[in-house]
Formats: structure tokens, C-alpha cells, sequence
């Protein structure tokens, strides 16, 4: 059980980023996160190194989000969902894959306002009304710079997968 244990620990971050990734809310990637390890403690499988394992856990996580989609009969881009994989199953400095250190760099080319915004929005998950109200903004100036945050780290976290 201290195995299954530690597995989690070291995997469940990364499977909750990757269940985000594929289209999930945070409600729903808590949800398949657990039943991707669920899945795994009754049928272990033979844990060969670190990078095998999360390519595992991650096709796991994905047929269980796929699932997910077909019992609410919607109709995912297999291909969207595919192109996320090779980003994930890159080697990074915690094991968190190409994606990982392609966000951090990116962020750090945001200004600091915007990387406030971002924090108060996703890490503390403020409404724009409340991080208006912490930064003396409007609300639709909060969400502007949302939408225009997002768009740019998009186009500078494909650009610098490309590259790689």
C-alpha cells in the first residue's frame, strides 16, 4: 500500500494538469484523477521506470476522460486530444513534461499585473467581480485581460513546443 501510495504522490499532479489539458473542469479532473488511480490499484501493472509509469497513468487518464465524454454523449477531436500526449511525455526538470516548462517560461514574459490576474483567477479561483475588487479594476477590463492573457500563452506555449 506504501507503493500504491507514494505512486500516487508522485503521479497525481501531473494527471490532474493532464485531465485540465484535455478539456476537463477541476471538478471533473479531481473526479477522473482518483478513478485513474482507482483503476490502477485493482489492476497494478509492472512499474519499469518514471516515464513509463506516467505514459501509463496518462493513456489511463484519458480513456477514463473519454469514457466520461461518452456517457454525456458529446463528441470530443480525438485528434485535439491526441496532440496533447507528445507535450506531456517530453522529459522536464519535475517530471511534469515539455508542457510544464513551456508554461513557466511563458508566464515570465507576461507582465506582473496579468500574472496577478492570472493567479487570483485560476490558483485562488476569484470570480472578476472579487479580483476587480482586490485591484481597483473593472470587471470586464479583469476579463479582458484574462482572454488576451490566455490567447498569448497559447501561441508562445506552441511556439516554444515547436522547437523542441
Amino acid at each position: 500500500m506504501e507503493a500504491f501510495s507514494e505512486l500516487v504522490r508522485s503521479h497525481q499532479k501531473e494527471i490532474w494538469c493532464y485531465l485540465r489539458v484535455l478539456g476537463c473542469e477541476p471538478a471533473q479532473a479531481d473526479d477522473l484523477t482518483q478513478e485513474t488511480f482507482l483503476a490502477v490499484l485493482r489492476r497494478p501493472f509492472e512499474q519499469y521506470n518514471r516515464a513509463a509509469t506516467a505514459a501509463y497513468l496518462r493513456k489511463v487518464a484519458k480513456n477514463r476522460f473519454l469514457m466520461a465524454l461518452r456517457a454525456a454523449r458529446a463528441r470530443p477531436s480525438t485528434r485535439a486530444i491526441d496532440a496533447v500526449e507528445p507535450a506531456f511525455a517530453q522529459p522536464a526538470r519535475n517530471g511534469g513534461g515539455a508542457y510544464f516548462d513551456a508554461l513557466d517560461a511563458c508566464l515570465q514574459q507576461l507582465t506582473e499585473r496579468t500574472r496577478r490576474v492570472l493567479g487570483l483567477r485560476y490558483r485562488e479561483q476569484l470570480s472578476s467581480k472579487e479580483i476587480a475588487t482586490r485591484l481597483t479594476l473593472k470587471p470586464a477590463h479583469v476579463d479582458t485581460i484574462t482572454h488576451r492573457a490566455k490567447a498569448a500563452l497559447k501561441r508562445c506555449i506552441g511556439e516554444r513546443l515547436k522547437h523542441e
